[in-house]
């Protein structure tokens, strides 16, 4: 079994920064791209940044210049960065990976989520 665990999740002032975390454990071989998404209360789930694991990354264009996406490869934990917080960030994020599994002599891939962690931007 491969979870995710989030972690960082919080209140934020308008303007502050937050950074969330993601840790990936059990039988893991290799992990390829890693994510962030985030659902707003009534709203659907979206893509909030990748990276994959030659460190390329995008981000949506409302997070661009503000959340910064990072991942240490050693310990399979993939950060978010936020900054410059405004109201509309709010929701629930979720970390997702792709990841490479032994199964008997066979490498196969898995998308895993985590349970969500709670952001509140507000005053």
């Amino acid at each position: 079994q491969v979870q995710l665990v989030e972690s960082g999740g919080g209140l934020v002032q308008p303007g502050g920064s937050l950074r969330l975390s993601c840790a990936a454990s059990g039988s893991i071989f290799r992990i390829n791209r890693m994510g962030w998404y985030r659902q707003a209360p009534g709203k659907e789930r979206e893509l909030v940044a990748a990276i994959s694991n030659g460190g390329n990354t995008n981000y949506r264009d409302s997070v661009k210049g503000r959340f910064t996406i990072s991942r240490d490869n050693a310990k399979n934990t993939v950060f978010l960065q936020m900054d410059r917080s405004k109201p509309e960030d709010t929701a629930v994020y979720y970390c997702n990976a792709l990841v490479g599994l032994l199964v008997g002599q066979r490498l196969e891939y898995r998308v895993v989520w985590g349970r969500g962690t709670l952001v509140t931007v507000s005053s």
